[in-house]
Formats: C-alpha cells, sequence, structure tokens
C-alpha cells in the first residue's frame, strides 16, 4: 500500500536555468558536431577551446567540465566513449542540428530518463540499487498529472515533490497514480501540508531536485509551471499520451543487470549506459514540436498554414512566416511592389529563401534584398539586452558566397518560434559584420556565432 511518508532523495544532474540551457543547446550541437569523432585524448582540449567564445565572461576549468562533462554528456546525452578509444556525436545531437526542435530534443531527455541510471558516481548507484529504486519518474509523473487533470485538481510543485519524485514507493515503482492521487486528495481534505524536510537542510536543497526535473519537462513544452502550480500542455495531448501509457513500464536500460563489483565492470556499465542514453528514444518520430503546440494560431493571408497542427519542416514554417511578413511590409509601402517578394526556399543553390525589396524611402526603394531564414522552436525567449547572449547557427557555402555577394542587401532572419509568440532577429551585411569581427563565421559548413550587437533589428508577433 502506497505510504507517502517513506520519502528518498532521487537526484539529477543539476542543469543551468531554462533560458541558458535554450540558449547554449544549440552551441553544445555545433561543437560536438563539428570536433567529433576524435580521441577521447583530445576531446576534452578541443571542446574546451571552442567552447571558450561562449562564456565572455570568462571560463574556469571548472565551468568548462561542467558545461562538457555534466551538462552536454551526462544530462543531454549528446556524445559518447565508444570501446576504441573514439568521442562520438550522438544521434541526438545529430537530430537536433537537423531539425532545431529544442522542445523534441527535451522530450526525448526526459522520455529515457530513469532512476537508477549511469550518470551519477557508482557510490549513487549502488545506493539505488540497495534502496530497489526502479522507475521512469516522467512517465509516472505525467500520468499522474493526467489522473489529476480528468479530477479538476492541479497539483503544486511542493505536492509533486513530495508525493511523487521524492516518494520511496513511487521510485520503487510500488505506487500506482490513483493512490497518489487519493493520497493528496485526503491530505487536502484534512489540512494536512506534506513538505520535505532534511535536517539541517534548507528548503532550496530539499527541492533542487524537484525543480531540475519539472525544468526538463518544462523546455519539453510538456508542462506548464505558473506560481508553484504545475498543470499539463493541452497542446501536448499525444505526446503526453506516449509517456503516461509507459507509467508501469520499467526502464528500459537494466541496470540490474550489471555486476559493478569490479573496476572494469564499472567501465563496461558506464560505457553502455552513454552509449544507451545518447540514443534517440523508438518514441522520437512522435515528439514533434508542432507550432501549435506552443499555442502559435498565426494564419498567413496566403493560406499555406503556419499554425494549429501543421507539420511542416521547421525551415518552410520560417519560411512561409518570413514571406507573409515581407508581403505585409512591402504591401504597406507600396502595394504594387508585392508581386517582387518571392518564395524560393524550395530552389537549391540560391543562397537565401526569399527575395524582396527594400520597400523604404529613398533612391533604392524597390532595389532587390535577399532573406535567408533560419528557424528554431524553443520555450524561452532568448535575451538580446544580455551583454553575454550568444546564438549560433549553420549556413552553406552557397549562402556565405551570397552574403559576401549581396553584402548591405543580404539579410539572415532568424526566427525564434517561442511559447506564445515569434520573434525574429536580423542580422544584415553578414559580409561587413565579419570583416568587422562582430560575428565569427567558422567554416565547417560555415557557422556563424553572433551576439546582440550583431542584431539590426528585433521583430516580434
Amino acid at each position: 500500500m502506497y505510504d507517502a511518508s517513506r520519502q528518498y532523495r532521487c537526484t539529477i544532474i543539476r542543469g543551468k536555468s531554462q533560458q541558458e540551457m535554450d540558449d547554449l543547446l544549440p552551441a553544445y550541437a555545433q561543437i560536438i558536431d563539428e570536433i567529433c569523432p576524435c580521441p577521447v585524448s583530445d576531446f576534452e582540449q578541443l571542446f574546451d577551446n571552442a567552447f571558450r567564445r561562449f562564456l565572455p565572461g570568462g571560463s574556469t576549468k571548472k565551468t568548462l567540465d561542467n558545461h562538457r562533462t555534466e551538462i552536454s554528456g551526462k544530462l543531454f546525452g549528446m556524445y559518447y566513449l565508444a570501446d576504441d578509444g573514439m568521442v562520438y556525436s550522438s544521434d541526438r545531437t545529430k537530430k537536433f542540428l537537423a531539425d532545431s526542435d529544442t522542445p523534441a530534443f527535451f522530450k526525448d531527455i526526459c522520455y529515457k530518463m530513469q532512476f537508477p541510471n549511469g550518470t551519477q558516481k557508482i557510490q549513487t548507484v549502488q545506493e539505488r540499487i540497495d534502496a530497489e529504486i526502479c522507475i521512469r519518474p516522467n512517465a509516472f509523473l505525467l500520468k499522474v498529472l493526467t489522473y489529476a487533470k480528468n479530477a479538476g485538481l492541479t497539483l503544486t510543485k511542493k505536492e509533486i515533490g513530495y508525493y511523487v519524485l521524492n516518494s520511496l514507493d513511487v521510485l520503487q515503482g510500488k505506487a500506482d497514480p490513483l493512490e497518489v492521487i487519493d493520497a493528496i486528495t485526503y491530505d487536502r481534505k484534512h489540512g494536512i501540508e506534506r513538505i520535505i524536510r532534511t535536517p539541517g537542510k534548507a528548503s532550496s536543497y530539499n527541492y533542487q531536485h524537484i525543480n531540475e526535473q519539472i525544468n526538463l519537462l518544462e523546455l519539453a513544452n510538456l508542462v506548464i509551471t505558473d506560481n508553484g502550480v504545475v498543470s499539463l500542455n493541452p497542446r501536448e495531448s499525444d505526446a503526453i499520451a506516449v509517456f503516461a501509457d509507459d507509467y508501469n513500464k520499467k526502464p528500459a536500460f537494466d541496470v540490474y543487470s550489471y555486476d559493478l563489483s569490479t573496476v572494469e565492470l564499472r567501465k563496461k556499465f558506464y560505457l553502455d549506459w552513454d552509449f544507451y542514453f545518447s540514443q534517440i528514444s523508438d518514441k522520437s518520430s512522435e515528439f514533434e514540436t508542432s507550432i501549435g503546440a506552443l499555442g502559435i494560431t498565426t494564419e498567413p493571408e496566403s493560406g499555406e498554414g503556419v499554425g494549429g497542427g501543421d507539420k511542416t519542416e521547421i525551415g518552410d514554417e520560417g519560411e512561409l512566416y518570413v514571406y507573409e511578413y515581407e508581403r505585409k511590409r512591402v504591401a504597406a509601402f507600396n502595394f504594387r511592389l508585392v508581386g517582387k517578394v518571392i518564395h524560393l526556399g524550395k530552389t537549391r543553390g540560391l543562397g537565401y529563401d526569399i527575395q524582396s525589396v527594400v520597400a523604404k524611402p529613398g533612391d533604392d526603394a524597390e532595389f532587390v534584398k535577399y532573406i535567408e531564414v533560419k528557424s528554431t522552436k524553443r520555450i524561452t525567449v532568448p535575451d538580446i539586452s544580455d551583454s553575454s547572449w550568444i546564438d549560433t547557427l549553420n549556413i552553406t557555402r552557397n549562402e556565405w558566397v551570397a552574403a559576401q555577394q549581396h553584402k548591405d542587401f543580404y539579410s539572415i532572419f532568424r526566427v525564434y518560434f517561442v511559447r506564445d509568440s515569434i520573434i525574429m532577429y536580423v542580422i544584415t551585411d553578414l559580409a561587413k559584420k565579419y570583416k568587422d569581427g562582430i560575428i565569427q563565421a567558422v567554416p565547417t559548413a560555415y557557422r556563424v556565432d553572433f551576439g546582440n550587437n550583431a542584431v539590426d533589428e528585433v521583430i516580434t508577433d
């Protein structure tokens, strides 16, 4: 029988803030893809040297180790060490680079998260084994939240911490989600408030691991938190159902099948875990984040479709949005010029997606302008007021050549589909900004790293 008072602190790798994780994910992905595969003996130096440019405030060894090993490695599973001594970019990293779908990236992490796992020291792993921990925590939690929603209940972060994520019975796989709901309902009815307490520790310590897990679920666009209340995102019902349906399945990676008695056996355990966790799940195709799931319902006048349940590729979504924006902007200046706004995204080799016109007062009003669209989906709004903020994206050789050729008449529209909003950062004349040292361009494809001083215009929906 479920006993909520049996408590157990089951920690996860600490991440950064939601904003920082949204901001840094593209950087991790680009760097890892750029340097891998490489010998394990070279990986640390190659990663650190490349990542320093994203830490303008300074980079201590501890900070770099945290980004390389703890966050991009253990928490995000973006690379793995193979038994041939080489470090490889993970399937999860490659998928993110292909689709720029940040919530889908975090959905996959949340889906594969389990206790026990191979992200922590062997003493902690053994402690979890001795405690008989065996759970898919996010699947169980989303099932609890589903039952709560059906019963007309809203759960607080503190309740989720105490009754679910810090509950020994839940973590051992011995509780049923309905029992959790019943316990919460009973305690509320009788005015009983359950709070996680650890002698000598502050509240921040007691709920740190709870906050970390809920942060990941929010970055996955599966839950929404508001003033301490956690609710399901109704626009992600299909993905939530994938999780909830698996709430009573044992973790896919069987830690209990490993003998951890020797150094060599422990090494094999960690190698196997790293490889397992770095691979995308077999449910990843069901984790795509539609624009509608982010709460964006903009419908272009052309009727081509950007919002709702649209399943168009992210590049197409961004291109259509910028195309519609340019049509409206040009029409407002001179309606007869609207026909000169042309969507060319499907035409390969041009180096730009949209051909438009300047459409501003002056002799060059009808001059052609060229727009390359780079889109991404994320939860948080990038903070351009932060002088240390930086983003990174790939452009092709053709796009780089077009930027050099068309100079001030060539722009990148960086489109951010974020929760309930669309924001565009416009970067004009890459050639000059590169020459002036305002942006960095690394010829891999061409990876462009830019900060707030490179952005010429901010457009919000």
